[in-house]
């Protein structure tokens, strides 16, 4: 993934934000030894950033489309109380088990429930309401993924959709990824049942507030 702002300010803006807990450090490392998608890592930066959206809106209920190896879910699982609940979809098994070894080594693995399988069967099958839902899964489904997660969000509830500027190219989207994107982007946009921004941050995270109907 290429970044937006350039290495030098990425790395600046990596040293000015609050360390992860140890654990998550490990998990870091292991993802980028592990992995060949090692640019699908949430990392630092990102994952203290939905933490922290998370914590502003007093999650109780965060739902997770796309868990990769587990940094965001624990991530974010860190902003809910003790009873909270966080529900995961992921549809690799490789992936899935580095999560699980590193949610068990976590004082947070009782809240985290990870759903295995594509995420649009499993997102009929869930009961809302949640309060934040962060989606970083198969870009091509993006715009699938949006009116599922969207009616599972409590009035008030907050959605982040990662990637959305696919490393510039969504400016002039050539590929099947970008177009989707972009398709994702527009949607949003003209829909009046959410305000919305669309952040420079990393790849790109679109957040969406559902309005009290």
């Amino acid at each position: 993934m290429d970044t937006l702002v350039g290495e030098p300010l990425e790395r600046y803006a990596l040293a000015h934000t609050q360390a992860p807990p140890e654990l998550l450090e490990r998990l870091e490392v292991e993802t980028l030894e592990a992995t060949d998608a090692s640019q699908m890592l949430t990392g630092r930066t990102e994952g203290q950033f939905l933490r922290l959206l998370a914590t502003l809106v007093g999650a109780r209920r965060i739902l997770e489309v796309g868990m990769f190896t587990g940094y965001s879910a624990l991530m974010m699982a860190d902003a809910l109380p003790a009873d909270g609940e966080l529900h995961t979809c992921e549809v690799d098994n490789d992936y899935a088990a580095i999560a699980r070894r590193y949610i068990e080594q976590s004082p947070h693995r009782d809240k985290i429930h990870i759903h295995m399988g594509p995420a649009l069967e499993t997102l009929e099958g869930l009961l809302g309401p949640f309060d934040f839902a962060f989606v970083d899964a198969d870009k091509g489904n993006y715009p699938n993924y949006y009116e599922p997660v969207l009616g599972l969000l409590r009035p008030g509830g907050l959605v982040a959709f990662d990637n959305v500027l696919w490393s510039g190219r969504i400016v002039d989207p050539q590929d099947d990824a970008a177009r989707a994107i972009h398709e994702l982007n527009e949607r949003v946009h003209r829909d009046p049942r959410v305000e919305h921004v669309l952040l420079t941050i990393r790849d790109g995270i679109l957040i969406a507030r559902k309005l009290p109907t």
